[in-house]
């Protein structure tokens, strides 16, 4: 096969990437945060690839965000020179790591803790060296984080003198907003993330700590948080490609999804039921809503709207068919939109890259299983 071939000639289960749509989603982003004056730190979680990273910050992106330190090595030897962790280092083993990184690029950090914090902090010291971070404020997700106001207040306090670091501001991410159910509520997320967020950083300045930095996170939340006046930074992550979490949350439009997977029909043994080629270890096992299951199905099919994947085993994709309706046949090629696309793209090694329905490139899921 040829990098020329039409797309539908690849091997199942395959990762499609349409290009056009990619770089769009791109610069949307870019667009907005050009128009409110805020800055853009993307989260490569999503993606795990430094040829998307790359691009996004040729679209003006002023560095990535990861989740781990495997994922931000792999982003330094690929050229990216500014990297924020976002989340918890804690362990000798990834200090020593993150000193290693930060002698080679510039790095930033969370902070939630002071005891996380000292042993990063006399590290750093007895390297020579001084590291960003920023106070992680829990703006209502219920996971890392101090709370906002007076509890960040105190903690900055004493990360502010400890002499590794260099305290700029503050970060958070409202995950809760993906257990939202309409309009209203993601609305409602993102205007208390970015007033928790503005308050707490007014807060920090009235105790005289300077508050260079105000990050917030989220594709839902961005475009509605990055709006509240005193928010300096949006780390989306999920945009570049969307899903149908972000579809049924209304934050994308169908239209606007990069990301698919190309199946294979393999067995038809009922009326009623269909198998493809992709199962757990290809979609994962998310139905949206932090399990609360707004979505139908684990995934959605392109062209096919009343075939449900109904029930995934690890390498079999169960298709809930109507008798007398749409049907399919052995050996068909399906497109299917995975219902959340950060893990899926975990599970593949490549992405085909896809423009007008031709392979153009393959691009290496670079980070893909970096979760140290």
């Amino acid at each position: 096969m040829t990098l020329k071939s039409r797309f539908y000639e690849l091997d199942t289960p395959a990762l499609i990437l349409d290009l056009d749509k990619l770089t769009d989603n791109i610069q949307r982003m870019a667009k907005f945060a050009g128009e409110n004056k805020v800055k853009v730190r993307p989260h490569i979680k999503t993606h795990k690839c430094p040829e998307i990273a790359k691009r996004q910050i040729e679209a003006g992106a002023i560095g990535v965000t990861v989740a781990k330190l495997g994922e931000a090595e792999v982003m330094a030897n690929a050229g990216i020179n500014d990297i924020f962790v976002a989340y918890p280092i804690v362990g000798q083993q990834k200090i020593k790591r993150l000193v290693s990184l930060a002698k080679r690029v510039r790095m930033s950090v969370i902070i939630d803790s002071l005891e996380a914090a000292l042993p990063i902090s006399d590290a750093f010291k007895n390297a020579g060296l001084k590291l960003d971070c920023v106070i992680k404020i829990d703006s209502g997700l219920g996971r890392c984080g101090v709370q906002p106001g007076q509890a960040a207040v105190e903690l900055a306090k004493k990360v502010v003198d400890l002499p590794g670091f260099n305290l700029r501001g503050i970060s958070t991410h409202a995950g809760q907003v993906y257990g939202t159910k309409n309009q209203e509520e993601r609305l409602r997320v993102g205007i208390h993330e970015g007033k928790v967020m503005a308050d707490t950083a007014r807060l920090l300045e009235e105790a005289g700590i300077p508050v260079e930095v105000v990050s917030v996170g989220s594709t839902p939340t961005v475009t509605i948080s990055g709006e509240v006046p005193g928010v300096t930074e949006i780390r989306p992550g999920n945009y570049v490609f969307n899903d149908m979490m972000q579809v049924v949350l209304g934050s994308a439009e169908l239209s606007q999804v990069s990301l698919s997977v190309l199946c294979r029909v393999i067995s038809h043994p009922t009326a009623d039921r269909a198998l493809i080629d992709g199962g757990s270890k290809t979609f994962g096992l998310d139905v949206g809503g932090h399990g609360i299951g707004l979505l139908n199905g684990y995934g959605y099919i392109k062209g096919k709207d009343d075939i449900v994947i109904n029930r995934l085993s690890e390498e079999h994709g169960f298709l809930k068919l109507k008798p007398g309706g749409s049907d399919v046949a052995i050996n068909d090629l399906i497109e299917i939109i995975p219902n959340h696309a950060c893990t899926v793209i975990n599970n593949f090694k490549q992405i085909a890259v896809v423009s007008e329905g031709a392979v153009k490139e393959f691009w290496s899921v670079a980070a893909q299983g970096q979760l140290t």
